[in-house]
């Protein structure tokens, strides 16, 4: 059986201000209808400089009895944007919204690890591709 080809749907949300922004609105298989998908933003610096990843996926592995709580603590973070419990490994998995890498490494370390339950993190930062169009 062929795996379905997948294409990203950019829609731009601005095209004027000091960030360019794009939102994915869905991914859509070749032949076939949309499929939502969580919409996600990419600021690009003014100056063409180099662009940065301003959110992350941060995977957390609680002890056991402990998720509730954990929870409860990650919701008082204001830069955590979801927090999901699941099933399995990891227990909780949160989307992170920061200004740079630094802020990231100041969170994760700081204040994630510091709350009582954190066994284990896992971070995955989420940057842009630049589309190539070479021959």
């Amino acid at each position: 059986m062929r795996k379905p080809k997948l294409s990203a749907v950019p829609r731009p949300t601005s095209s004027a201000g000091s960030s360019a922004l794009t939102q994915t609105t869905g991914i859509r298989y070749v032949g076939h209808d949309e499929i939502s998908a969580v919409p996600c933003t990419i600021h690009a610096p003014v100056d063409g400089g180099r662009i940065m990843s301003d959110r992350a996926y941060v995977l957390i592995n609680v002890l056991p009895g402990r998720t509730s709580d954990v929870v409860r603590a990650l919701s008082e973070i204001k830069q955590i944007k979801t927090i999901d419990p699941c099933w399995g490994k990891p227990d909780i998995i949160v989307v992170v919204e920061v200004a740079d890498q630094d802020a990231l490494t100041r969170l994760v370390l700081s204040r994630i690890h510091e709350i009582e339950g954190v066994m284990q993190t896992d971070t995955h930062l989420v940057y842009r591709l630049k589309v190539s169009h070479a021959k």
